[in-house]
């Protein structure tokens, strides 16, 4: 019998396919590990498709950290490049993008609040899953 405890464990034969979310428009899919109702916080996996990307600059109602796990990743207009083992680092409200994958690539991307002010043209009212500030439960 296992003590009960608030740790977590996933591992990746536990990701349950259908909770991946899809974007096929921008070449990627997303799968949150964990999130924080009440703050906005979240962990998620991401894997883009070569010359998958998001189209816009943007930016971030939260702190945006990310960690590559395999391929290559580019911001375009600052032309910082994730490749695996990179760690990146985006303060809130920092413009950043376009960006594109130079290669099948999968990322580990965290937001310590809210994902963003407004719902962005690369989501829908769906996928924006109640990350938006506001929205958040308290």
């Amino acid at each position: 019998m296992t003590p009960e405890t608030l740790e977590i464990l996933i591992n990746k034969e536990d990701l349950i396919p259908e909770n991946w979310l899809d974007f096929p428009e921008y070449g990627f899919r997303q799968y949150f590990l964990w999130r924080n109702e009440k703050t906005g916080a979240s962990i998620a996996l991401l894997e883009y498709e070569p010359g998958g990307g998001i189209p816009i600059k943007h930016s971030h109602a939260s702190n945006q950290f990310m960690y590559c796990l395999d391929g290559e990743y580019e911001y375009t207009d600052s032309k910082i490049t994730l490749k695996a083992g990179s760690f990146y680092m985006n303060p809130k409200d920092h413009p950043h993008g376009p960006t594109v994958a130079l290669t099948k690539c999968r990322l580990v991307e965290v937001y310590d609040g809210p994902h963003y002010y407004e719902k962005p043209s690369f989501h829908t009212d769906e996928t924006i899953g109640g990350f938006l500030d506001g929205q958040l439960k308290g």
